[in-house]
């Protein structure tokens, strides 16, 4: 019997405001950019800035864990020495740390 009136219309439906979802999704959206994008774009342009800064004589820490010291740098690569009469090639986006030489912070 309950179906057949809601059947017939007999239970108006409730409408909110449209305005009142739209401040909801705006709030959901900065919350998000706020909490989520603005600091990964910080991080982001943060290790640019720090693999920009690379010099000659700083030593690193690459991703998979290897330790060793610059001894050339070009624009998307860089050589390093992991031990005597050991250089490697690697490109700068698989350095995940960078440590100053005493030597470049000084300046």
């Amino acid at each position: 019997m309950i179906h057949s009136i809601f059947a017939m219309g007999g239970a108006p439906e409730q409408q909110g405001s449209p305005y009142a979802t739209l401040i909801m999704f705006a709030a959901i959206f900065a919350i998000f950019y706020f909490m989520i994008i603005r600091p990964q774009q910080k991080k982001a342009k943060e290790r640019e800035k720090m693999l920009g800064e690379m010099q000659k004589g700083d030593k690193i820490i690459t991703g998979s864990g290897l330790h060793a010291t610059i001894t050339s740098v070009d624009e998307t690569t860089v050589i390093v020495q992991a031990a005597d009469n050991v250089k490697l090639k690697y490109e700068k986006s698989a350095i995940t740390t960078i440590i100053p030489s005493k030597k470049n912070e000084e300046k």
